[in-house]
C-alpha cells in the first residue's frame, strides 16, 4: 500500500486551507484544519482496529458490540458522532456539530482533553458566525480524499501538515516553520546515531510537534520489534522508551501530544519555557537527567543575561553565551540534562562551531566550545546539505555529544 506522499499532501492541505479562505485570516487556517485532520486521523485508526477486531471475533458488529463495551479493546474510543462517516453526512448546524464531537472524544479520552477540543467551529465575533457551515462543509469533502489510518501515512503527518500551513500561511505573521518541524531524513539519522535501546529515557527540551522523539520511539521498533497483524511492536520482554518533552508554544504543545498518543508512546509532554523554567525536576529541584537528548532548538535565539545569571540549576558551568545567541545556552542545558553515561544529537546553525573563531581575545562561544573539546565531550560534527530546513538555506549541522566515549 502506497503512503500519502508530500506533493499529494500538500495539495491536499492547499485545497483545504483554499475551502475555508475568506472568513478567517491565512495564519488562522492550521487552527481549524489540524483538529480535523487529528479527528479524521483518530477515526481512521480507529476503523481499522475495529476491521482487525473483527478478523478476531467475527464480524464487525460483533467487534463494535465489544468495544462499546471495553473501550480499552482501542487505542482510543471514538464516539458514533465523531467517527468520520457520521461527519460526512452531517447537513445542517455542522458547526455545533463539529465541536460537540471532538469534545466528546475528549470526554471519552482523557489523554486527548486540552488537545483536539480546543477549538469552538461554532465561534461567532461580532454576531456573526466566523467560520460558517458552508465552508465547513467544503473543508469536510476536501479532507475526507484520503484515509489517515497507520498504514496510509507517515508516523508524524501531524508534523508535516503543520509545517506546510505554517510555512504556506503564517511565516509572514513572524513565524518560522523550521522552529517547529524537524526534516524526516534528519530525525532518522539522528535516532540511528543515539541508537536508542530498551527501557532507555529520551528527552527533547524544544520539542515542536514531537517528530524527534517519534523517530526514536520507531528506530527501537525497527531493531526490536515484530511483525504482528502486519504492523511492528515491542515483544512482551523488551521495554519501551521513556520519552520525555517541553515545549513552550501551545499549538505545537498540543501537537506532540497527539502524536504521542496516536502512536501509543509512553510520553510526558509538557508546557513551557525550557531555558527559564525547565519542567524535568527532581524532589531536589535539580535538573532530571537522561540516557539520550536529542532536539532542533530555534537557532540564534536572543536571551537576555538575566536567563542565564538567574539560573538555580547549574546549567552554565561552561559560560555564559552571548546575548545574540543561545545556542550554547541550549547545549549546556542538554549537557546537564544527560546522565553519565548518556549521549546527545543537536540540529544547530553552523556557526555555532564556528562563530569567534578567529578572534584573538576572549569570546564568549568560542571559550564555551573550547571547554566542550577539552572536557572530551565532543564526538562528532556532521555537516548536512544546503536546502534541507525550511526556514533558511543555511546548511546545519547535528552536534554529537557523548559524557562517556569508548576507549
Amino acid at each position: 500500500m502506497s503512503r500519502l506522499d508530500i506533493s499529494t499532501l500538500e495539495t491536499w492541505l492547499w485545497d483545504a486551507a483554499c475551502a475555508i479562505r475568506g472568513p478567517i485570516d491565512a495564519p488562522k487556517f492550521k487552527d481549524y484544519i489540524l483538529p480535523l485532520i487529528f479527528l479524521k486521523r483518530l477515526s481512521d485508526v480507529f476503523d481499522d482496529e475495529i476491521h482487525r477486531l473483527a478478523h478476531e471475533f467475527g464480524t464487525e458488529r460483533k467487534a463494535l458490540t465489544l468495544v462499546e463495551k471495553d473501550h480499552g479493546l482501542v487505542r482510543f474510543y471514538i464516539p458514533q458522532n465523531a467517527r468520520w462517516a457520521r461527519v460526512r453526512k452531517r447537513s445542517s448546524g455542522l458547526g455545533q456539530y463539529l465541536t460537540d464531537a471532538v469534545r466528546d472524544v475528549a470526554r471519552h479520552n482523557p489523554r486527548l482533553q486540552g488537545v483536539i477540543d480546543l477549538v469552538d467551529f461554532n465561534a461567532t465575533a461580532a454576531g456573526q458566525r466566523i467560520v460558517p457551515d458552508d465552508y465547513l462543509h467544503r473543508l469536510i469533502d476536501i479532507l475526507s480524499r484520503h484515509r489517515l489510518g497507520l498504514d496510509d501515512v507517515e508516523p508524524d503527518i501531524l508534523g508535516r501538515a503543520y509545517e506546510y500551513l505554517l510555512r504556506k500561511f503564517a511565516e509572514g505573521q513572524g513565524q518560522s516553520a523550521g522552529e517547529f518541524y524537524t526534516p524526516r531524513e534528519v530525525g532518522i539519522l539522528m535516532a540511528r546515531i543515539l541508537e536508542p535501546g530498551p527501557g532507555m529515557t529520551v528527552y527533547d527540551p524544544a520539542c515542536g510537534s514531537g517528530g524527534l522523539l517519534i523517530k526514536c520511539h520507531l528506530r527501537l521498533l525497527e531493531t526490536h520489534g515484530i511483525e504482528e497483524n502486519g504492523r511492528r511492536k515491542l515483544p512482551p520482554k523488551v521495554a519501551p522508551l521513556r520519552l520525555f518533552g517541553q515545549e513552550i508554544n501551545t499549538s505545537t504543545f498540543a501537537m506532540a501530544r497527539m502524536n504521542a498518543a496516536i502512536h501509543d508512546m509512553e510520553a510526558d509532554i509538557r508546557l513551557g519555557d525550557t531555558m527559564r523554567n525547565p519542567a524535568f525536576k527532581d524532589e531536589s529541584g535539580r535538573l532530571k537527567r537522561f540516557d539520550l537528548v536529542t532536539a532542533n532548538p530555534m537557532w540564534n535565539q536572543d536571551f537576555t543575561y538575566d536567563v542565564y545569571e538567574n539560573d538555580t540549576c547549574e546549567r552554565f558551568t561552561f559560560g555564559i553565551p552571548p546575548a545574540s545567541s543561545a545556542d550554547w545556552g541550549w547545549i549546556q542545558h542538554m549537557l546537564a540534562s544527560l546522565s553519565d553515561k548518556g549521549r546527545m544529537a543537536v540540529v544547530l546553525d553552523t556557526g555555532a562551531v564556528s562563530r569567534g573563531s578567529g578572534n584573538q581575545g576572549s569570546n564568549r562561544e568560542r571559550d564555551i566550545r573550547k571547554a566542550f573539546v577539552e572536557h572530551d565531550l565532543i564526538e562528532s560534527v556532521i555537516l548536512m546539505p544546503e536546502n534541507m530546513f525550511y526556514n533558511t538555506t543555511a546548511p546545519g549541522i547535528i552536534l554529537v555529544v557523548n559524557r562517556r566515549k569508548e576507549t
